[in-house]
């Protein structure tokens, strides 16, 4: 089958009707695969009587004249039949199989909605373009990155945005293969723009901080102490901690079970739980409610439901921010990056910290070394050359 650049499937003539010994609707139109304008016609002789085809001609002109607006081109047609589905109904296909991969759980709560809202705000640029793309295959490089430029410049989000928004597009892409609208991925070959300053943006919190921390939270709501707990020294993440139940807990062992459905890489996990952790947690009389309550609920107590990783957030933005003086960079999510941060500069081994944290490399883990830890390369400090 012969390649397509359908970037270049722009150009046409309107159409005609050419009378004489045969009559046709006659148009030129760009054909990719010949990279030249060829000549489409259409053979009316069929309709005898001559008013009503000229009436049949008359409405097939204007037919095609919107259709040819809209993008249509017959030779792309032949090679390409489901790239003529309408670019909105494609979206709401795909709007379709996000929501049964949620509820197969083959995506998240938070990659469903993410996906959701990102197409959403692509269709919704798409209607403002002087000419809006009307087939799926008018997808293509050229609107990629011109609506990766929307995102970036004219909505003013920063460069994490823009990227979060090209891994998504390439998803989307792919899918738009795998189910043959595309022949490729318009995302091919458009890179992320990496970002020379600070890539997280949160800061660590101070040793004397989490003191002031902790004895806050331990004269107004120990139950919430215990999540900053969890975070800062079992290192699980918000969501992770939103479905925790007591059945995980293993006390004998000082281990929690992580299940893989609610895990960031799908996997189920086993990690080390501190035995100051466990102190607060008897202390609070945690393990007086049932095996099957979840560890957060109302109140962030036990409780027969979940309580949504959200109100973690929301608690630590309307309570422990006003009360410590903190900017928006210091979030709750900062307790985890100081909690590594922490284990190197007390010497613990690299391999257990990367472990508790799950993260898939030792390299990963040692992006969180301080700068005033890390040492010269001892190989190199009597090197002399023959310069």
């Amino acid at each position: 089958m012969l390649s397509i650049d359908i970037s270049e499937v722009v150009y046409f003539t309107f159409p005609k009707l050419y009378t004489g010994k045969e009559w046709y609707i006659g148009f030129m139109a760009y054909d990719p695969a010949q990279k030249k304008m060829r000549r489409k016609r259409i053979k009316i002789n069929h309709i005898e009587k001559i008013s009503d085809r000229k009436k049949y001609a008359r409405g097939l002109i204007e037919r095609l004249t919107v259709q040819l607006d809209r993008g249509w081109n017959p030779w792309v047609q032949k090679e390409l039949p489901s790239a003529y589905k309408a670019f909105d109904d494609v979206c709401a296909a795909y709007i379709h199989a996000l929501d049964k991969g949620l509820s197969e759980n083959y995506y998240r709560e938070t990659t469903h909605k993410e996906y959701s809202c990102m197409l959403h705000t692509l269709q919704k640029w798409n209607k403002t373009r002087i000419q809006p793309a009307y087939y799926i295959y008018q997808f293509d490089r050229d609107m990629v990155l011109e609506f990766l430029n929307y995102v970036y410049v004219e909505r003013d989000n920063s460069l994490v945005t823009r990227n979060k928004y090209l891994i998504w597009l390439s998803s989307f892409s792919t899918w738009l293969v795998q189910r043959l609208f595309l022949k490729t991925k318009p995302t091919d070959g458009i890179a992320k723009i990496k970002n020379k300053g600070r890539e997280k943006d949160r800061d660590l919190i101070t040793d004397e901080e989490l003191k002031k921390l902790h004895d806050y939270l331990e004269a107004n709501n120990k139950h919430f102490l215990l999540a900053c707990y969890i975070l800062h020294y079992v290192l699980i993440r918000p969501k992770e901690m939103s479905y925790l139940q007591l059945k995980d807990f293993s006390l004998k062992k000082q281990t929690v079970v992580l299940s893989g459905e609610y895990t960031k890489n799908r996997r189920n996990a086993v990690v080390t739980l501190p035995a100051k952790v466990i102190r607060l947690m008897i202390e609070l009389g945690t393990f007086d409610s049932p095996d099957s309550y979840y560890l957060f609920s109302s109140g962030f107590r036990p409780g027969k439901s979940h309580m949504h990783q959200v109100q973690f957030r929301k608690y630590w933005a309307s309570h422990i921010r006003p009360y410590m003086g903190w900017g928006p960079r210091k979030k709750f999510y900062s307790l985890k990056d100081t909690g590594i941060t922490n284990m190197i500069r007390n010497n613990m081994d690299i391999l257990s910290i990367r472990d508790q944290a799950r993260h898939s490399s030792v390299l990963m883990t040692d992006m969180y070394t301080p700068a005033d830890l890390k040492e010269a390369n001892k190989l190199l400090l009597n090197y002399e050359g023959d310069l």
